[in-house]
């Protein structure tokens, strides 16, 4: 099992499909559904022993929570705000424009 590379807080980004996030938790190691694993055609599926994320995600269309591999992840360095409805929920945005948790239960 590996320390994870990113935190919760931090803003992200995919390395291949065009979306971005918040991070609000992290799993040490693949922590879904077989269904969901599943659907992952094969040739793009992540190993199961590494970090996965879970991420107040969002697109040009929309915005979602994604559960990703640390491998697929990269840091998103623009310093613009993520626009996912449930940021002020979890997150405080600081001068800088990070942003850090509040203090919630998240499950």
């Amino acid at each position: 099992m590996r320390t994870a590379k990113f935190m919760i807080g931090q803003v992200v980004r995919h390395r291949v499909y065009p979306f971005r996030g918040i991070i609000f938790d992290v799993d040490p190691t693949f922590s879904n559904s077989e269904d969901w694993w599943e659907a992952i055609p094969d040739d793009v599926r992540p190993a199961r022993d590494q970090p996965f994320y879970h991420l107040l995600a969002e697109n040009a269309e929309t915005e979602y929570v994604a559960y990703v591999s640390e491998q697929n992840l990269i840091p998103d360095d623009t310093g613009e705000p993520v626009r996912h409805p449930q940021v002020d929920e979890i997150f405080e945005q600081q001068d800088d424009g990070s942003y850090l948790p509040r203090d919630v239960d998240l499950h």
